[in-house]
């Protein structure tokens, strides 16, 4: 994994394309639709510099309960996700297997591509997924939600770990 994009570079999907040593379809993890929908307002509480600044990204890894366990903001998307994965790395807490990775922005190939990377089985942002993380997450047996916001969410990939 890198901190790159993924994309940069590449002329094909299949030359971005990578395999997990985690298997994300096999993870029992459930989750409530009620859980879901109080991550991002959990998120955006603890973003401490994004609430100064108006101007950073954030990814967060919770339990299914809805507890925070680690938030990292950062200019780019991908930046605050490897700095999710580089925590649970020196934590030795990889896999993250029965967690959940939200996202603030979009859901992108590579953000879905890294989530399974890291073992995650929930993959949730608040705004649009793209068609290739759609893709790939159905794929994988990654749940992949979009739009998260309120009490209502898309759920694009792997419903059968979100309870309504």
């Amino acid at each position: 994994m890198t901190s790159a994009c993924g994309v940069c570079g590449k002329d094909s999907i299949e030359a971005v394309r990578v395999r997990s040593a985690f298997d994300v379809a096999a993870d029992p993890v459930r989750v409530s639709a009620t859980a879901l929908a109080a991550l991002p307002g959990r998120l955006a509480g603890a973003q401490r510099v994004f609430s100064r600044t108006g101007g950073l990204h954030a990814a967060g890894l919770f339990t299914p309960g809805g507890t925070l366990l680690v938030l990292r903001e950062d200019v780019g998307r991908h930046n605050a996700v490897d700095k999710v994965a580089g925590w649970a790395l020196r934590s030795g807490s990889l896999p993250l297997a029965g967690h959940i990775l939200l996202v603030s922005g979009r859901a992108s190939f590579e953000l879905a591509q890294k989530a399974i990377m890291i073992g995650v089985p929930v993959l949730a942002a608040v705004s649009a997924p793209s068609s290739l993380a759609a893709s790939l997450a159905d794929e994988a047996g990654l749940t992949l939600v979009g739009f998260l916001r309120g009490t209502t969410m898309n759920v694009y990939a792997g419903a059968h770990r979100v309870n309504p």
